[in-house]
């Protein structure tokens, strides 16, 4: 499938007619979206019939008159033509626009899309979003009503959730949150909701939402501040296909990469480039060693369309395509919404690339993981309270915030990496902080300062947690943990401005560390909890019942054999 990427656009009359040039560009695989010579145009806020003409057909490209079927919403800023000759086409076009959406908006999206069904989606307590999906039709016929009552749905299904003697349980649509989904079929109208406990009507207290609307809650009320701000940086994988077995008399997994190190003896379709990243070689090198540029372009561009502002796209560290897309930080629900759409963006442009994508910590062996570093800070009548005069232009409060995170920080790991292989990426050596100290640009530190020229930017980020932790407990919890640091004043002692992966042992010793497993995290939330239940936020049965459910993945670990043990006690 050949991608026309240098494009004349000219806007008249509400029509649109380009002229394209073909690079050399191609993809694997490609969604054709063509049904009976029209096109399907897929944008946030907009979801519009184009009829294709052609016209003309010359040897440098192909000219096509577009003509819009039904009006959008917003100003179309770029757009992008793939053709697989003669008879598929796949347009994305981007809208710039920011829509604060009532009910009513969320009933115009609707309508003006043209939506033939609204999915509602959510997240259980692993961080796993699920979707029920209803005609667009009944959202219609009586809109408050649909908004306020939501979609029933079995809660004792979901793993962690209510048993089947009290499952009944309700979806309540946030409209502020609705887009159209880019990648169905059918124009779907996408809405986030919170999950309803129909015996008070409040939100659920295991609903992991719910107790991120709960800190934002507990921050006003504190009187410490208004707003919280985080910006998290999941890092991911992209392979070109992953095969995995368990079973009782067998477990093995296998990666397949072009881009793999490993890769470098292997044929693909007959041949091998030689062009790859090295181990630990795979930061921001250009074409052809980095193959990923268009796919997180694609990735970028459904993100921008969503309303998710990227900063940066690069290739990171780790050989076999680890890449990361840098997006602008946001209030704490919507950042926690905003991480769950970029995974789902992320993993479903891979799969329409013939890829898979992962958020695994620790996908392979001997190079560096992904982490999920999260910036912070607190503001309180539109000034950052973490700006000051201190060290690296850090205020008291900031100062006292980190002395929270620090002192619960092996309690937060059960919720900030809460996988078994969380703690595979935890070890020195490979970018992973796991010494529970502070400092300015020192990134082998669990908590660094960025180097920023304006007071407004001034933030701490928590390097520890990682991309499979659930966004909502995860910043609900780094919240937390701040604000028993500010209330009680907890100093987290003199920076460490020195490489702390290279200190001598007696030196060594004095600094703790981060969990090494996730027995031992969940070990210290059990025993350190009491700064979650503030203001109602977590709950004493959330935590009972969190720690029993994330046992199940540590005994299931515990008793599996493992290849390396066959390798190390076999002959023995």
């Amino acid at each position: 499938m050949v991608v026309f990427q240098k494009t004349r656009r000219l806007f008249y009359n509400g029509g649109v007619q380009m002229e394209t040039m073909p690079s050399e560009t191609a993809f694997r695989r490609h969604r054709s979206l063509y049904r009976s010579g029209k096109i399907r145009m897929r944008c946030a806020g907009l979801s519009a019939l184009l009829t294709i003409l052609p016209s003309e057909t010359i040897f440098s490209g192909l000219k096509f008159d577009a003509k819009p079927v039904s009006d959008g919403i917003g100003v179309v800023k770029s757009c992008r033509l793939c053709v697989k000759p003669p008879r598929s086409a796949y347009f994305a076009i981007s809208l710039f626009q920011e829509l604060k959406m009532s009910i009513k908006d969320a009933v115009k999206l609707i309508e003006e899309s043209e939506a033939r069904f609204v999915d509602l989606r959510f997240t259980d307590t692993k961080g796993k979003q699920h979707h029920f999906t209803v005609p667009a039709r009944i959202v219609l016929e009586d809109p408050e009503e649909w908004f306020e009552n939501g979609q029933a749905f079995d809660g004792s299904s979901i793993g962690g959730w209510k048993g089947i003697q009290a499952s009944d349980m309700q979806l309540r649509p946030d409209p502020a949150t609705a887009f159209v989904d880019p990648f169905y079929d059918d124009v779907t109208v996408v809405i986030t909701c919170d999950v309803i406990d129909p015996a008070d009507g409040q939100g659920y207290d295991r609903d992991p939402r719910s107790i991120a609307r709960r800190a934002e809650a507990y921050l006003k009320s504190s009187g410490i501040g208004d707003t919280a701000y985080f910006g998290p940086e999941p890092e991911f994988f992209v392979f070109d296909g992953v095969e995995f077995e368990t079973d009782m008399h067998k477990t093995r997994y296998e990666i397949t990469s072009e881009s793999g190190a490993w890769a470098s003896g292997l044929h693909m379709d007959g041949q091998n480039t030689g062009h790859r990243p090295a181990v630990k070689g795979g930061y921001a090198p250009v074409a052809p060693i980095d193959c990923g540029q268009d796919l997180r372009s694609a990735m970028v561009n459904i993100l921008e369309e969503l309303g998710i502002e990227v900063e940066v796209h690069h290739s990171e560290v780790g050989t076999g395509s680890q890449m990361e897309i840098g997006t602008r930080f946001a209030t704490l629900v919507k950042r926690a919404d905003q991480t769950q759409d970029m995974k789902y963006v992320i993993q479903n442009v891979a799969h329409n690339f013939g890829k898979t994508a992962t958020f695994m910590p620790k996908p392979i062996m001997g190079d560096n993981g992904s982490g999920m570093h999260v910036h912070q800070s607190i503001w309180k009548d539109g000034q950052n309270l973490f700006a000051g005069d201190g060290y690296a232009g850090l205020s008291d409060t900031a100062l006292y915030y980190i002395g929270g995170i620090i002192k619960h920080a092996k309690a937060l790991n059960a919720i900030t990496n809460p996988s078994t292989n969380s703690y595979k990426r935890l070890v020195p050596h490979f970018e992973a902080p796991t010494k529970l100290a502070y400092s300015a640009k020192n990134r082998s530190a669990s908590i660094r300062i960025p180097s920023v020229n304006s007071s407004k930017a001034r933030r701490i980020e928590a390097r520890f947690p990682d991309p499979t932790a659930n966004p909502y407990l995860a910043f609900a919890a780094l919240l937390m943990a701040g604000l028993d640091g500010i209330q009680n004043k907890i100093h987290p002692g003199d920076p460490a401005d020195k490489n702390l992966y290279d200190l001598p042992p007696e030196e060594d010793a004095l600094v703790p560390t981060v969990c090494a497993s996730l027995e031992e995290a969940l070990a210290a939330l059990k025993a350190d909890h009491e700064f979650l239940l503030r203001g109602g936020v977590f709950s004493k049965d959330w935590i009972d019942s969190y720690i029993a459910f994330k046992e199940e993945d540590v005994r299931r670990i515990r008793m599996a054999p493992h290849p390396l043990e066959f390798e190390m006690y076999y002959s023995l």
